[in-house]
């Protein structure tokens, strides 16, 4: 059952507008003409692209190349560790929370890998205890990729409906984003949760990868509601992800545009980058990657 802190869809689009509208002022001058060269959201980057190798190896390049936010995604090859899931126990939480920090590194999402669980009731007990270790990490978003191939989005709107509270509590947000479904998919969960929450986090490539749709008109109609930014490209549907941005299909000048006029206040995070051949070539084509963003926001209208 959806938490009793609902509201209709009316004063949940209002609710939105408001924050947004309080945020119009600072954004228009971040795309101000006297600064063309400012990044107006901010850039962190996922672990992904060093996934060949330890985590430790990734949050040391991570560094290397600037970053100063960071996602959790993915599992590593070399030295393979959870990194965060329901069963994670407190002592690995703030041990790995000190190896973040040791790097001068803020984590600020973590991918939700599950709930395991079959049963509704057990699937909620595990999205909080999630959650919790979530908050003890630091995190301000957990990251959900919507319905399963098994789920309709019925059942997975009614198990996040119910963590959604939950979460604020713990001052956690939760947050979707494209993994395998339309525009359409994604209205519907954000109707049948309606929590102030729950949010989208937006993911261009996997529009292109799983539907083989157009991102930039997939977004027009959800773009209030996007809070963060998946950064990759992709070639076309189920074409690799694991590419640099600028040779895919997704029209990144075009998706941020649209953003933009929605008042999208970041952040961005970059998932993907090309086919890596060590830790440092990794580290290069991020940088790549984050310099290919930079331009196209300062081209921005």
């Amino acid at each position: 059952m959806i938490s009793d802190r609902k509201m209709n869809r009316r004063q949940f689009m209002t609710q939105s507008g408001l924050a947004t509208a309080a945020y119009a002022t600072s954004s228009n001058l971040a795309f101000g003409a006297d600064d063309p060269d400012s990044t107006p959201w901010q850039i962190g980057c996922f672990n992904r692209p060093w996934g060949k190798w330890s985590y430790d190896e990734a949050l040391e390049e991570i560094q290397s190349a600037g970053f100063t936010t960071t996602g959790l995604v993915g599992r590593h090859q070399k030295e393979p560790e959870d990194l965060l899931s329901a069963d994670t126990s407190p002592d690995y939480l703030d041990a790995l929370r000190d190896r973040i920090a040791q790097r001068d590194l803020k984590p600020i999402i973590a991918w939700i890998y599950g709930p395991k669980a079959k049963e509704q009731k057990d699937a909620v007990s595990e999205l909080k205890k999630l959650t919790d270790n979530a908050a003890r990490l630091g995190l301000e978003f957990l990251l959900s990729g919507g319905p399963r191939r098994n789920e309709t989005v019925e059942y997975y709107s009614s198990v996040i409906g119910e963590v959604t509270a939950y979460a604020a509590d713990k001052g956690v947000k939760i947050a979707m984003k494209p993994h395998g479904g339309d525009g359409a998919e994604i209205i519907r969960c954000i109707e049948l949760v309606n929590h102030p929450n729950f949010s989208i986090w937006y993911d261009a490539g996997n529009i292109v990868y799983y539907t083989g749709g157009d991102p930039v008109k997939e977004l027009e109609n959800i773009a209030s509601q996007v809070t963060g930014f998946c950064a990759k490209d992709c070639a076309g549907k189920e074409s690799p992800v694991m590419i640099q941005f600028g040779t895919g299909k997704a029209n990144f000048a075009e998706v941020f545009q649209v953003l933009k006029n929605a008042n999208f206040k970041g952040p961005v995070m970059i998932e993907c980058t090309g086919e890596p051949e060590s830790p440092q070539d990794a580290t290069r084509m991020a940088v790549e990657n984050r310099d290919f963003l930079k331009k196209v926001f300062s081209n921005l209208k």
